[in-house]
């Protein structure tokens, strides 16, 4: 799968960009969200973390960047995805449910040519006792903002999952040519943040603040 997200910096100075429109709670949800990830990833989750994407075969082809990428990370809010039925958040009524394993990525640049950046994102997919077919399209987006302030672009992909009457799914997601114009040679990729995360209603931004899922989106019948 991919497409093309253009923040539009040609001519524009980093303070300029700053003005440009905020998507409400985004920023300081990444700020929350930055937090925990310096309280919770220790090294034996990295670890773990390394093995299991080892295991996925996930790998992008290396390029060559003049600076540093841009920061590439899964916005915590919107990395678990679990859906009930009739509103009961009970294993039991799950139709629905995924998580966002991890993003591995890439870029290029020199000069003052325009960041480009490439990534595979991995998915753990459930379908749970109450889900109503052996078919789900999920729901995802990738946004690039300046670190932490203002959001330059972000689009919605549609993720369709066939099941073939087993409960999980593990799928990679090759997502490219997301394209950041930069203002001149001056301006390096760790301006920019690129998020990652799940379409998710606000009940379900309240579900994984409280930490709550299903592990690996599997659920118990």
């Amino acid at each position: 799968m991919s497409s093309k997200l253009r923040a539009l910096l040609i001519g524009l100075s980093l303070a300029g960009v700053a003005s440009a429109a905020i998507l409400p709670g985004l920023a300081s949800a990444q700020n929350r969200d930055r937090d925990r990830d310096q309280s919770e990833d220790d090294a034996s989750k990295r670890a773990k973390k390394e093995e299991e994407w080892e295991q996925k075969d996930l790998r992008l082809a290396k390029r060559r960047a003049d600076g540093p990428c841009p920061y590439v990370k899964v916005l915590y809010e919107a990395a678990r995805y679990h859906e009930f039925a009739d509103n009961k958040e009970a294993s039991s009524d799950a139709t629905w449910t995924g998580q966002i394993n991890g993003v591995a990525s890439d870029c290029a640049y020199k000069g003052d040519q325009p960041i480009e950046i490439a990534m595979i994102i991995g998915f753990s997919l459930g379908k749970g006792p109450k889900a109503p077919a052996d078919t789900n399209t999920y729901r995802y987006w990738v946004a690039v903002t300046d670190r932490d302030k203002a959001v330059l672009a972000k689009e919605y992909f549609d993720l369709p999952v066939r099941f073939n009457g087993q409960q999980t799914v593990d799928v990679a997601t090759r997502v490219e040519n997301i394209v950041i114009p930069r203002a001149s040679s001056t301006v390096a990729g760790s301006n920019f943040e690129v998020l990652v995360g799940f379409d998710v209603t606000p009940q379900m931004v309240d579900f994984n603040r409280q930490g709550k899922r299903f592990r690996f989106a599997k659920v118990k019948p």
